[in-house]
């Protein structure tokens, strides 16, 4: 639990003039997520084997947490965090710390954690108890949702170790411009703009092969751009009971664009307008989280990765919501 209780230090820090951005950014991670249940998904496969032996107890499970979360915001190394927190009264603030009484983690202990998300595979399994919540809550409708991908850099560098590129991670084309690396690809609630569906391929595979994976099972219309087209001819589509009744709504070519009479294009422009939601995850993720290139070797640590990544735009989403509403 957060210690709430001040010190002098919070009380002569509360005397400055100018919150800065970092601060308002942590205030509200710290409003809006709902810290028990995302614990609850967790604590079944913390340290469970540790009970009656002897040694040294394990970091409480909320300060591990909040320290993963701060990596992942702010695309900190695990000795980065480490050293950012002592140095941000912010950070530690955000974590509950105070040094009369408890020290920071060290970076050691949080691999052993980030590693313990990525063997049970709890990325996705918070990001799936936030989509219960924001079901619960009424915040996410259902009905229609927009799949979109983007490519993100690998390190193409073989100045490594093993003297190898990351075997997981493949060349591609995009436009005249050659690309290395993975593609994210996820499925958006088209009502509020909540991803609700991650997955991630190397960046060779193509944007159809991931579509049953980001589609929900209630959905009955799905909006996606010109490279998904003929995806309703797709066999795993026109044979499943759930996604061949769907209406797909493709966006047009440049050209056939053109060619459309006026009413059509007027059409596709507010098809447009609904699609243009799935860029905002992506902004977020890319430039307010600073993911732009892979932090690690293996699509399904980084698949991880994204799954935080994109939980945690929604949480910041629903809280930049929730302050426009008063």
């Amino acid at each position: 639990m957060v210690n709430e209780q001040p010190s002098f230090t919070d009380l002569e820090y509360g005397n400055r003039r100018r919150v800065s951005r970092r601060e308002k950014f942590l205030d509200t991670m710290q409003a809006t997520i709902p810290w028990g249940r995302w614990m609850g998904v967790i604590e079944p496969h913390y340290y469970r084997d540790r009970v009656g032996k002897r040694g040294r107890k394990p970091v409480p499970l909320e300060t591990m947490l909040r320290m993963y979360l701060l990596q992942v915001w702010f695309s900190l190394s695990d000795e980065g965090v480490e050293e950012a927190i002592y140095d941000s009264y912010a950070m530690r603030r955000f974590m509950g710390l105070d040094f009369a009484t408890t020290q920071v983690p060290d970076a050691t202990t949080l691999l052993h954690f980030r590693h313990l998300l990525e063997k049970h595979d709890l990325g996705a399994r918070l990001l799936a108890e936030q989509g219960e919540i924001f079901t619960e809550q009424g915040w996410i409708m259902r009905g229609g949702s927009i799949v979109d991908a983007t490519i993100i850099a690998a390190p193409s560098s073989t100045k490594n170790a093993s003297g190898t590129r990351d075997p997981e991670m493949h060349q591609t084309k995009k436009g005249n411009q050659w690309y290395f690396g993975m593609k994210g690809h996820i499925g958006v609630d088209a009502g509020t703009g909540y991803v609700h569906s991650v997955t991630a391929t190397a960046a060779n595979v193509h944007d159809l092969d991931q579509v049953t994976h980001l589609v929900r099972p209630d959905d009955e219309v799905v909006y996606a751009d010109a490279g998904y087209q003929g995806v309703e001819k797709r066999p795993d589509v026109a044979t499943s009971g759930d996604l061949s009744g769907i209406e797909w709504r493709i966006a047009a070519r440049k050209g056939a664009l053109r060619a459309m009479p006026e009413q059509d294009r007027a059409i596709a422009s507010a098809q447009a307008g609904v699609r243009a939601k799935v860029e905002h995850p992506f902004l977020i993720v890319k430039r307010d989280f600073g993911f732009t290139k892979t932090r690690y070797r293996g699509l399904a640590k980084n698949l991880n990765h994204l799954n935080m990544l994109f939980a945690s735009a929604n949480w910041l989403m629903r809280g930049r919501a929730l302050a426009l509403t008063g």
